[in-house]
């Protein structure tokens, strides 16, 4: 289990990024299983740190993970860097990130 500072901690650097003045990526990826994700990024010490992730599942449902809520009993909000680069990712517009993360 989890230290309960440690995740204080963790939801305080997720929201710091969020809450940030930092130029936003936006980015969706075709999984495996026929479901999209829907990722908005930021830049910190190097990396390219996810904020805020959305999965519409192949059935249609909608998982939304970011600091306020990291995980559940579908997945969660990735703890790792993302390389464009190297990683299977399609650029998106923010207005698309955004349709999908409110709907």
């Amino acid at each position: 289990m989890v230290n309960p500072e440690r995740i204080v901690e963790i939801v305080a650097y997720y929201r710091a990024l969020e809450e940030s003045a930092a130029l936003r990526y936006h980015f969706r990826h075709a999984d495996g299983e026929g479901g999209l994700w829907y990722i908005e990024a930021v830049p910190d010490r190097d990396e390219l740190i996810v904020i805020k992730q959305a999965e519409l599942t192949q059935a249609g449902r909608l998982h939304r993970y970011s600091w306020e809520l990291l995980e559940d009993e579908h997945g969660g909000l990735t703890d790792q860097a993302i390389d464009p680069e190297v990683d299977p990712l399609e650029p998106i517009s923010p207005e698309e990130f955004q349709r999908v993360w409110n709907s």
